[in-house]
């Protein structure tokens, strides 16, 4: 039983720090040519993802290491945080407008992304207010409070992406609290009229959606994205052009270092390339609820496989579009997309994970 236990805590670490050097130094070759263009030095975002990684991992240690990471009061306390700073964002002079969505609150040549947090926020306040009900309705409509209000500050910034990602990991943990599924079918009907409305509501998801559907209707404006996407996986073959020989990041497609990077990847290193990550990230899916299964607490559990759900969520998310299978929407690729919010957020995850694998009786 032991043994499980340390090869499930030895799988989940070495899938973690093996796709976040991935991600550093497919960072640097995505990012090298954009770097020389707009900074003048092919090496910037390297540099400033090394940062992001060091810090990363140093938070993700403290709390792994941290008595407050099981205390319900250090989620709540978060959460709020976060919910300030959703708030901080959309005040003029405070919040910073990148690609259409003002989203960032920037800290000189740095910056925060809060939708990122509240994500991870969210799902260690829900699942501490979850209680284990011994086979009666969990139901609560301050779990519904708690979902919605982070969401709808969210969409006004605006981003689907990440409200979609943290709804998800938060329905997640009221299935596996005892929610029943008539709740479910019930609520996916509703989410889905929402979604509807949300479409129609704003042109530019309009578009998105025809250019899913069509991208070469418009390929030099709303379909470009998606087309040099696929134009950098499909001549990459079995093996790829090898490391560092891209040629979609020659401005071809913006900003590969970003959400596209796994298309850089596809690229370089191929079919081989793209399914050994793709298998990281399962061992990384597989290993980590094998964690929470074992951790023989309830709030642990929750909180285990709601962080998990997250970062596979995203990361279906991030190479369904990249791969033409779902229409464009601004997610990054958790571990490996350049952004520190991003990097950050995941690492929290990892360290609570972690948390709850070595120290289950806290």
């Amino acid at each position: 039983m032991r043994s499980l236990d340390q090869k499930l805590k030895a799988a989940f670490i070495i899938s973690a720090v093996s796709l976040s050097l991935i991600g550093l130094i497919f960072v640097h070759s995505a990012g090298s040519y954009w770097g020389q263009i707009h900074y003048a030095d092919s090496s910037p975002f390297i540099v400033k993802q090394g940062i992001y990684m060091v810090i990363s991992i140093f938070v993700a240690l403290m709390l792994m290491k941290g008595k407050w990471t099981s205390n319900e009061s250090f989620w709540t306390a978060f959460y709020y945080i976060t919910i300030i700073l959703l708030v901080a964002v959309m005040i003029p002079g405070i919040g910073a407008v990148r690609n259409g969505s003002q989203s960032w609150i920037a800290l000189g040549p740095f910056s925060i992304q809060p939708a990122e947090f509240v994500k991870v926020a969210l799902i260690g306040k829900l699942a501490s207010s979850v209680k284990n009900s011994s086979g009666k309705s969990p139901f609560r409509l301050s779990h519904f409070v708690l979902i919605l209000l982070p969401a709808g500050l969210i969409m006004l910034q605006p981003d689907l992406g990440s409200t979609v990602i943290m709804i998800v990991a938060a329905f997640v943990i009221l299935f596996l609290a005892g929610y029943p599924l008539s709740f479910f079918a019930i609520l996916g009907m509703t989410g889905i009229g929402a979604f509807v409305v949300l479409i129609i509501s704003a042109p530019y998801r309009i578009d998105r959606i025809k250019s899913y559907i069509d991208p070469w209707n418009d390929p030099l404006g709303k379909g470009f994205q998606g087309i040099q996407s696929l134009f950098a996986i499909a001549p990459g073959g079995l093996f790829g052009h090898g490391y560092g020989n891209s040629r979609q990041k020659y401005l071809y497609l913006p900003e590969p270092q970003n959400d596209f990077i796994f298309s850089i990847i596809a690229e370089e290193t191929g079919f081989i390339g793209a399914t050994f990550i793709l298998l990281l990230f399962a061992v990384l899916l597989l290993s980590a609820f094998g964690i929470a299964i074992r951790t023989h607490d309830y709030k642990a559990f929750l909180i285990t496989a709601g962080m998990a759900s997250m970062i596979i969520f995203q990361t279906f998310l991030n190479v369904g579009v990249v791969s033409g299978l779902l229409p464009v929407t601004g997610v990054t690729l958790p571990f490996i997309s350049y952004g520190g919010s991003s990097l950050l957020t995941t690492w929290m995850a990892v360290g609570t994970i972690l948390h709850f694998a070595f120290y289950k009786k806290t």
